[in-house]
Protein backbone atom coordinates (compact mmCIF):
# COMPACT_ATOMS: atom_id res chain seq x y z
CA UNK A 1 0.00 0.00 0.00
CA UNK A 2 2.34 2.29 -1.23
CA UNK A 3 3.88 3.89 -4.33
CA UNK A 4 6.42 2.47 -6.26
CA UNK A 5 9.41 3.59 -4.47
CA UNK A 6 8.30 3.18 -1.09
CA UNK A 7 7.22 -0.55 -1.75
CA UNK A 8 10.92 -1.59 -2.65
CA UNK A 9 12.66 0.00 0.18
CA UNK A 10 11.80 -2.54 2.77
CA UNK A 11 12.13 -5.25 0.36
CA UNK A 12 15.57 -6.94 1.55
CA UNK A 13 18.09 -8.70 -1.09
CA UNK A 14 18.70 -11.87 0.27
CA UNK A 15 15.43 -12.78 1.94
CA UNK A 16 16.73 -15.76 3.76
CA UNK A 17 13.71 -18.21 3.03
CA UNK A 18 13.79 -17.79 -0.62
CA UNK A 19 17.75 -17.89 -0.90
CA UNK A 20 18.32 -20.92 1.81
CA UNK A 21 15.52 -22.74 -0.59
CA UNK A 22 17.30 -21.77 -3.85
CA UNK A 23 20.33 -23.61 -2.17
CA UNK A 24 18.72 -26.60 -1.78
CA UNK A 25 17.08 -26.72 -4.91
CA UNK A 26 20.49 -25.86 -6.23
CA UNK A 27 22.50 -28.73 -4.73
CA UNK A 28 20.17 -31.23 -5.45
CA UNK A 29 20.57 -30.39 -9.32
CA UNK A 30 23.96 -30.26 -8.68
CA UNK A 31 24.12 -34.31 -7.05
CA UNK A 32 22.15 -35.33 -10.17
CA UNK A 33 25.67 -34.61 -12.21
CA UNK A 34 28.13 -36.06 -9.43
CA UNK A 35 26.06 -38.89 -8.08
CA UNK A 36 25.73 -40.02 -12.06
CA UNK A 37 29.35 -40.35 -12.11
CA UNK A 38 30.28 -44.30 -12.19
CA UNK A 39 34.16 -43.63 -10.15
CA UNK A 40 35.57 -46.85 -11.18
CA UNK A 41 35.12 -46.49 -14.56
CA UNK A 42 35.00 -42.57 -14.92
CA UNK A 43 38.12 -41.48 -16.94
CA UNK A 44 39.50 -38.10 -17.15
CA UNK A 45 37.16 -37.17 -20.09
CA UNK A 46 34.14 -38.10 -18.31
CA UNK A 47 34.91 -36.32 -15.05
CA UNK A 48 35.83 -33.25 -17.32
CA UNK A 49 32.30 -33.36 -19.02
CA UNK A 50 30.57 -33.88 -15.58
CA UNK A 51 32.53 -30.82 -14.39
CA UNK A 52 31.58 -28.45 -17.27
CA UNK A 53 27.98 -29.82 -16.58
CA UNK A 54 27.78 -29.48 -12.83
CA UNK A 55 29.53 -25.96 -13.61
CA UNK A 56 26.66 -25.22 -16.49
CA UNK A 57 24.10 -26.17 -14.15
CA UNK A 58 24.92 -24.13 -11.37
CA UNK A 59 25.96 -21.17 -13.50
CA UNK A 60 22.09 -21.80 -15.11
CA UNK A 61 20.52 -21.94 -11.90
CA UNK A 62 21.40 -18.78 -10.67
CA UNK A 63 20.78 -16.69 -13.66
CA UNK A 64 17.37 -18.33 -13.52
CA UNK A 65 17.26 -17.18 -10.12
CA UNK A 66 18.08 -13.76 -10.71
CA UNK A 67 15.81 -13.37 -13.60
CA UNK A 68 12.74 -14.84 -10.96
CA UNK A 69 13.90 -12.40 -8.52
CA UNK A 70 13.13 -9.41 -10.80
CA UNK A 71 10.01 -10.54 -12.13
CA UNK A 72 9.10 -10.74 -8.44
CA UNK A 73 10.26 -7.43 -7.61
CA UNK A 74 7.84 -5.95 -10.40
CA UNK A 75 5.38 -7.90 -9.62
CA UNK A 76 5.38 -7.00 -5.76
CA UNK A 77 5.10 -3.48 -6.77
CA UNK A 78 2.97 -3.94 -9.79
CA UNK A 79 0.58 -5.18 -7.07
CA UNK A 80 1.44 -2.93 -4.71
CA UNK A 81 0.03 -0.31 -7.37
CA UNK A 82 -2.96 -2.10 -8.13
CA UNK A 83 -3.90 -1.80 -4.27
CA UNK A 84 -3.25 1.76 -3.96
CA UNK A 85 -5.11 2.66 -7.08
CA UNK A 86 -7.83 0.58 -5.73
CA UNK A 87 -7.92 2.72 -2.36
CA UNK A 88 -7.71 5.72 -3.50
CA UNK A 89 -9.99 5.21 -6.25
CA UNK A 90 -13.06 3.20 -3.84
CA UNK A 91 -16.56 4.57 -4.58
CA UNK A 92 -16.79 4.25 -0.41
CA UNK A 93 -15.06 4.45 2.44
CA UNK A 94 -16.44 1.32 3.42
CA UNK A 95 -14.84 -0.25 -0.21
CA UNK A 96 -11.38 1.21 0.34
CA UNK A 97 -11.08 0.44 4.20
CA UNK A 98 -11.97 -3.59 2.68
CA UNK A 99 -8.73 -2.67 0.00
CA UNK A 100 -6.63 -1.52 2.82
CA UNK A 101 -7.22 -4.82 5.25
CA UNK A 102 -6.45 -6.89 2.69
CA UNK A 103 -3.00 -5.68 1.96
CA UNK A 104 -2.76 -6.37 5.72
CA UNK A 105 -1.47 -9.39 7.49
CA UNK A 106 -5.13 -10.47 9.01
CA UNK A 107 -3.80 -10.12 12.56
CA UNK A 108 -3.16 -6.75 12.14
CA UNK A 109 -6.33 -5.87 9.99
CA UNK A 110 -8.10 -7.24 13.18
CA UNK A 111 -6.34 -5.17 15.80
CA UNK A 112 -7.43 -1.98 13.59
CA UNK A 113 -10.57 0.00 14.25
CA UNK A 114 -12.93 1.93 11.40
CA UNK A 115 -11.08 5.63 12.20
CA UNK A 116 -7.75 3.35 11.96
CA UNK A 117 -8.65 2.49 8.09
CA UNK A 118 -10.02 6.08 7.69
CA UNK A 119 -6.94 7.74 8.81
CA UNK A 120 -5.34 5.47 6.40
CA UNK A 121 -7.33 5.83 3.32
CA UNK A 122 -6.99 9.98 4.03
CA UNK A 123 -3.70 9.42 4.03
CA UNK A 124 -3.32 7.44 0.65
CA UNK A 125 -5.33 10.18 -1.02
CA UNK A 126 -3.79 12.76 -0.37
CA UNK A 127 -0.45 11.01 -1.85
CA UNK A 128 1.32 12.09 -5.15
CA UNK A 129 0.18 10.22 -7.96
CA UNK A 130 1.46 6.81 -8.58
CA UNK A 131 3.66 5.49 -11.79
CA UNK A 132 1.50 4.01 -14.77
CA UNK A 133 3.60 1.22 -14.73
CA UNK A 134 5.91 -0.44 -12.08
CA UNK A 135 9.42 -0.12 -13.03
CA UNK A 136 13.09 -1.83 -11.64
CA UNK A 137 15.41 0.06 -10.15
CA UNK A 138 19.28 -0.19 -9.74
CA UNK A 139 18.99 -1.66 -6.36
CA UNK A 140 17.34 -4.59 -8.34
CA UNK A 141 20.08 -5.32 -10.65
CA UNK A 142 22.40 -5.57 -7.54
CA UNK A 143 20.07 -7.87 -6.08
CA UNK A 144 19.60 -10.30 -9.12
CA UNK A 145 23.35 -10.31 -9.02
CA UNK A 146 23.79 -11.09 -5.28
CA UNK A 147 21.54 -13.96 -6.00
CA UNK A 148 23.30 -15.28 -8.48
CA UNK A 149 26.43 -14.79 -6.81
CA UNK A 150 24.75 -16.64 -4.00
CA UNK A 151 23.48 -19.70 -5.52
CA UNK A 152 26.69 -20.16 -7.59
CA UNK A 153 29.10 -20.25 -4.54
CA UNK A 154 26.84 -21.96 -2.09
CA UNK A 155 26.71 -24.74 -4.37
CA UNK A 156 30.48 -24.83 -6.26
CA UNK A 157 31.75 -27.03 -3.43
CA UNK A 158 30.33 -29.85 -4.03
CA UNK A 159 32.42 -30.17 -7.49
CA UNK A 160 35.74 -28.50 -5.94
CA UNK A 161 36.68 -32.16 -4.88
CA UNK A 162 36.84 -33.12 -8.54
CA UNK A 163 39.05 -29.98 -9.61
CA UNK A 164 41.93 -30.81 -6.63
CA UNK A 165 41.93 -34.50 -6.11
CA UNK A 166 43.11 -36.84 -9.30
CA UNK A 167 41.70 -40.12 -8.13
CA UNK A 168 38.14 -40.05 -9.21
CA UNK A 169 37.01 -42.58 -6.28
CA UNK A 170 38.58 -40.06 -3.27
CA UNK A 171 36.97 -36.97 -5.04
CA UNK A 172 33.53 -38.84 -5.19
CA UNK A 173 33.16 -39.45 -2.06
CA UNK A 174 34.28 -36.36 -0.62
CA UNK A 175 32.24 -34.38 -3.18
CA UNK A 176 29.28 -36.51 -1.68
CA UNK A 177 30.49 -35.64 2.04
CA UNK A 178 30.45 -32.07 1.15
CA UNK A 179 27.14 -32.50 -0.26
CA UNK A 180 25.57 -34.27 2.79
CA UNK A 181 27.04 -31.26 5.29
CA UNK A 182 25.97 -28.68 3.45
CA UNK A 183 22.81 -30.25 2.53
CA UNK A 184 22.54 -30.84 6.57
CA UNK A 185 23.50 -27.22 7.01
CA UNK A 186 20.84 -25.36 4.85
CA UNK A 187 17.92 -27.91 5.96
CA UNK A 188 19.20 -26.77 9.42
CA UNK A 189 18.92 -22.94 8.34
CA UNK A 190 15.84 -23.19 6.98
CA UNK A 191 14.10 -25.20 9.70
CA UNK A 192 15.58 -21.87 11.98
CA UNK A 193 14.35 -19.56 10.05
CA UNK A 194 10.59 -21.33 9.70
CA UNK A 195 10.43 -21.99 13.39
CA UNK A 196 11.19 -25.57 12.91
CA UNK A 197 13.82 -27.95 14.92
CA UNK A 198 16.79 -27.18 13.11
CA UNK A 199 18.85 -30.82 13.63
CA UNK A 200 15.41 -32.37 12.38
CA UNK A 201 14.68 -30.43 9.35
CA UNK A 202 18.65 -30.58 8.19
CA UNK A 203 18.65 -34.79 8.48
CA UNK A 204 14.90 -34.31 6.54
CA UNK A 205 17.12 -32.36 3.56
CA UNK A 206 19.40 -34.53 3.55
CA UNK A 207 16.96 -37.67 3.33
CA UNK A 208 15.05 -36.10 0.40
CA UNK A 209 18.26 -34.85 -1.05
CA UNK A 210 19.41 -38.85 -1.11
CA UNK A 211 16.25 -39.68 -2.76
CA UNK A 212 15.61 -37.51 -5.41
CA UNK A 213 19.14 -37.61 -6.57
CA UNK A 214 18.46 -41.35 -6.61
CA UNK A 215 15.41 -40.91 -8.32
CA UNK A 216 16.64 -37.82 -10.95
CA UNK A 217 19.11 -40.45 -11.98
CA UNK A 218 17.11 -43.62 -12.30
CA UNK A 219 14.84 -41.58 -15.08
CA UNK A 220 17.86 -41.14 -16.98
CA UNK A 221 18.16 -37.62 -15.58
Amino acid sequence: MADDSAAAAPKRILEPIERISEVLFGLIMVLTFTGSLSAAEAGQGEIRTMLYGALGCNLAWGLIDGIMYLMGCLSERAGGLRRLRAARQAADAATAHQVIAGALPPVVAAALRPEDFERVRQHLRQLPEPPRYPALQSRDALGAVAVLLWVFCCTLPVVLPFVFLREANVALRASNAVAIVLLFVTGAAFGRVAGLRAWLTGTAMVLLGVVLVALTIALGG
